[in-house]
């Protein structure tokens, strides 16, 4: 059984070794996951996991190959020997357990008043302590709980079946074809690292303290190093207005996670397509521009540049000196996006339009070509392969 769950894992794109199934197997020797459908299922996610935007897909492909498990357990139950099951409760039931079961007066006291409580109640009736219904406490009914209860009109038992783990999919949020969210885009984003320890020295080095203090004979010798940053170094570029104000929310989320990862992030906005000088404060972009080639001669080739935009407008904006529909330009933005390029070799656009839809705009044909095709979707996905590039 495992050994199929294992190959449909990796056809899923799941990818576990041989040595993580290995750790499972050792894991469930140990009794470490017990008789739980549940602690089976933590257990193998933890083993077989290695990514938490992978959660979702697992969930899925757990549900596929183990549907009808807890089914079978039911009726494993239900075959068991009456007298075998009070001589097991008897051994493993504390006093307060067994008590609790008969509080009732034991099994056919209860079966005797679940016939007189459905011989006077006339309807239905949710929550409460004593009719047959749904949501409460009464010892009838469903979708509620009491420790000595009858299950009447619910489909699977509620306190240990393991459908309510993974057909839930708690983490479908971070399947890898959503839109992001912020803290989606820190997990993306942080596959762009280049670490290195800058500034004051103020954190405890504590094996070269310990190695320093051996040396000196026991004699406390502290060293400090300064705090290790993100050293890669982005320059964001963000259209801005028309039709990008339908994306404003991702774009703010995606702005805000990557101030967070980059020690070393400088921005820019532009409205389309990129021309001869772009800006930092959108209410002062008439009066406050910045030349693009400023921006060449001041940031150098180590930056990573990043587009974000959905790359749709007119073809005239992209290949014809006055193009732009704010004001003439002299030239047309190819050449200005081919500078940029030319300039920086590590560069990709991440575009929050779904790709289903980019063949269908002559604009994002024309910005895929000029960026070699490292065109990505805002996704998680996207974003990690776009990340991916720039390394």
């Amino acid at each position: 059984m495992l050994i199929r769950f294992f190959f449909m894992l990796r056809e899923g794109g799941i990818n576990p070794s041989i040595t993580e199934l290995l750790t499972l197997l050792e894991a469930m020797k140990r009794g470490v996951a017990g008789h739980s459908v549940d602690d089976f299922y933590y257990l193998a996610r933890s083993c077989l996991v290695k990514d938490e935007s992978r959660f979702d897909r697992f969930d899925r492909i757990f549900a596929a190959h183990f549907h009808g498990i807890e089914a079978a357990f039911e009726d494993l139950v239900k075959d068991l020997p009456d007298d075998w099951l009070r001589a097991q409760a008897e051994l493993y039931l504390s006093e307060e357990e067994r008590a609790r079961i008969e509080s009732l007066g034991g099994f056919e006291a209860l079966m005797k008043a679940l016939q007189e409580r459905l011989a006077e109640q006339e309807g239905r009736h949710e929550g409460g302590n004593r009719w047959i219904g749904t949501a409460g406490t009464s010892p009838f009914g469903a979708y509620g709980y009491n420790p000595e209860g009858v299950r009447i009109g619910q489909q699977g038992s509620r306190h240990r079946s393991a459908v309510k783990v993974w057909d839930r999919r708690e983490y479908r949020n971070l399947d890898d074809s959503v839109e992001l969210g912020t803290r989606n885009i820190k997990v993306a984003l942080r596959r762009l690292r280049k670490f290195a320890r800058e500034g004051a020295a103020d954190q405890l080095d504590l094996e070269d303290t310990i190695d320093k203090t051996a040396r000196n004979a026991g004699l406390l010798d502290i060293r400090m190093v300064p705090e290790r940053h993100n050293a890669v170094k982005v320059l964001l570029c963000l259209d801005i207005g028309g039709s990008m104000d339908d994306h404003v929310r991702v774009c703010e989320e995606l702005f805000s996670a990557a101030r967070s990862e980059f020690k070393h992030l400088e921005y820019f906005y532009f409205h389309n397509c990129v021309y001869e000088s772009v800006w930092r404060d959108n209410r002062r972009r008439h009066d406050e521009r910045t030349p693009t080639m400023e921006v060449v001669r001041t940031y150098g080739r180590d930056y990573k540049l990043v587009f974000v935009g959905d790359a749709t407008m007119s073809p005239y904006e992209i290949i014809y000196p006055g193009g732009s529909v704010e004001h003439w330009n002299e030239e047309p933005g190819s050449l200005w996006m081919q500078r940029l390029l030319d300039h920086y070799a590590n560069a990709i656009w991440l575009n929050p339009e779904p790709e289903t839809r980019w063949q269908y705009t002559p604009s994002t044909g024309l910005l895929r070509d000029l960026m070699e095709q490292r065109m990505f979707p805002l996704t998680v996905n996207g974003l990690e392969r776009g990340m991916k590039e720039l390394m």
